[in-house]
């Protein structure tokens, strides 16, 4: 596993840039995540997934190249039914296709807003994983650390990677709920750690 600054080898594919996954409201309490390019599909996130600004949505492969995507700071809800990407490891897609729907008016969604608008009722500022997978803190077993006690983040830093069925994710910091900027206060994981969707994975102070 490599890295640099406009990519990181995965399979022998390419990670170059994120993309941005458009989010659009179709109807009360629904919300369409939709496809920002033409490409094959991938690590589609599963049915009552959390989705947040910036949470990880899998990758779009274009002419052999990975682009990670993102969403945008609109999405926030839970993935409803059948994921597409489920019935295909890569699934085409073109410019402006609906990856997924988020169902934005479940209880579950407002109770995580609560938490996240008052964390220190759970013990603090955290900062939580976004999905299933294996932590990892670093890029490679001799580098060093993205983030450490004391380290500064704000959104958009690289925080750690979390392994996703053998292919490993950038995850980066931002949310709502989150500060623009903060500080590591405790890292709550160990490398090789299995997450779920919510763990905390970093304790933050501002």
């Amino acid at each position: 596993m490599t890295t640099g600054n406009r990519g990181h080898a995965l399979d022998g594919r390419v990670f170059r840039r994120k993309l941005v996954v458009k989010a659009v409201k179709v109807a009360e309490g629904r919300v369409e995540l939709r496809s920002p390019g033409v490409g094959l599909w991938r690590g589609a996130p599963a049915p009552g997934t959390l989705v947040l600004p910036q949470s990880f949505l899998g990758e779009l492969e274009v002419l052999g190249v990975l682009h990670e995507l993102h969403a945008d700071e609109h999405a926030h809800g839970l993935v409803l039914g059948e994921s597409h990407g489920a019935r295909a490891a890569r699934l085409p897609v073109g410019q402006g296709d609906v990856l997924c729907t988020l169902d934005t008016s479940v209880g579950a969604v407002v109770a995580i807003e609560e938490e996240a608008e008052h964390p220190w009722a759970s013990g603090g500022l955290v900062f939580r994983s976004p999905s299933s997978g294996r932590f990892f803190g670093r890029a490679a077993p001799d580098a060093p650390p993205f983030v450490g006690v004391g380290s500064e983040v704000e959104q958009g830093t690289t925080v750690c990677l979390l392994e996703i069925m053998k292919t490993f994710h950038r995850i980066s910091f931002g949310g709502p709920g989150l500060p623009r900027r903060a500080r590591i206060k405790a890292v709550l994981v160990e490398d090789g750690a299995d997450l779920e969707p919510g763990d905390p994975m970093f304790e933050l102070e501002v």
